[in-house]
This record gives C-alpha cells, structure tokens and sequence, in this order.
C-alpha cells in the first residue's frame, strides 16, 4: 500500500495516520496530550453548530483538535498555545492543509478575551502543572499556584459568557467549567462531556 500523502493524513479518522503530518518528537506525545481525532470530530459537531460558529481551544499544542474540527465541519477554530514552537508547527500544518477555518494565537488562557468567541474546547489544559509524570516538556515553568490561576481564570470568563455558550471537557476534573452550565450528555467512556450555560449567576443575583 502506498504512503499517505499529507492531505490524506489531514482527513484520515484514524490518530496514527493522521499524527505523521507532525515530526516524530511530537508524534510521540499524541496518545497522552493531543485530542484523539474521532474527539476532535465529536467535540467540534457538538460546539459548532452552525456554519462560522468560533470555536477557541484552550492550550491548543500542535493544533490537533483545531485542524481535524476544521476539516469536518463549517465552524470557525482558534488555538491558544504558550509554546512558540508548537505554535509554530501547528500554524505550518493549517497552511500546509490550506484551512481557512482554523488559526493559532500564541499566549496563554489569561490573555484571551472569551467574548470574542462562542464556544470552548478543553482537553484538560493545565494538568501538567500538578503531575510531573503529565508535563510535556520543560520549556515553561509549571506550578500549583499556576494552575489555580489559569483554572480560575477560565471559569471566570466562562461565567461571564452569555446564555447558551457550549464547552466541550476531554478528560480532567472539569474544575474551569463553573455553576450554570448543564453536563448534556458524555461519549468516549465518559471523558468527553458537552456543557451548555443555561443559567446566568453573575448575573441574576442566585
């Protein structure tokens, strides 16, 4: 059998296909950190709705679930990632794949305006700063105090966002989603959850 080319890996449902458009140090850290592209494609049909809804991944890595939500629907993906280097290989892939829908911003979740999207994908994002064992690499500092913050930060926006705001959670404890939103339904063993704000507590007074 042939070898895929890179558009065929691009659309492949299939993680060990789709996983050689990265070089292989990041590959390797697919199965542990990157969205499973069957995920990706769940997750991306729950959040997105309707055509040019916007998506924004939080502590996106080489941009995985942006990309495969890009190629299977018609909603609009941005990635957030603190690292410049899977920043910049996650925006050569959407190049490369000449996605339209997709984009990277390089920062981190306390520098993202959340109004400016209207829906949210979390594959727990800050876990490795509480397991050594999770880390991906050691090219930023990690810490308790760090997750608390990022944690805390994310359900304070995800709070303040309007009525009917969507969040997917792929595994992790779920602490960033705050009170008033509902858990839908799950899939995938239960790691996937889907999350719809039905009630406005900073707002209502309750």
């Amino acid at each position: 059998m042939k070898p895929l080319n890179f558009l065929e890996c691009v659309h492949s449902c299939e993680d060990h296909r789709f996983d050689l458009v990265y070089p292989p140090e990041v590959r390797a850290l697919s199965r542990v950190h990157w969205t499973p592209v069957m995920v990706a494609r769940a997750a991306a049909e729950f959040l997105a709705g309707e055509p040019g809804t916007r998506v924004l991944d939080i502590g996106c890595g080489p941009g995985k679930f942006c990309v495969a939500a890009a190629v299977a629907t018609e909603g609009s993906f941005t990635g957030v990632e603190q690292r410049m280097g899977l920043c910049e290989m996650a925006r050569w892939v959407i190049r490369r794949a000449n996605l339209p829908n997709a984009r990277i911003i390089h920062g981190d979740a306390t520098e993202v305006d959340f109004s400016n999207f209207d829906a949210f994908y979390l594959y727990n994002p800050f876990e490795e700063n509480l397991d050594a064992n999770f880390k991906i690499d050691t090219t930023v500092r990690l810490s308790s105090d760090i997750y608390e913050k990022y944690t805390g930060q994310v359900a304070r926006q995800l709070a303040a966002a309007p009525l009917g705001t969507r969040v997917a959670t792929f595994g992790g404890s779920c602490e960033e989603v705050p009170m008033g939103y509902e858990y839908a339904q799950s899939t995938v063993d239960h790691r996937l959850k889907f999350w719809k704000k039905t009630n406005d507590f900073t707002r209502d007074g309750s």
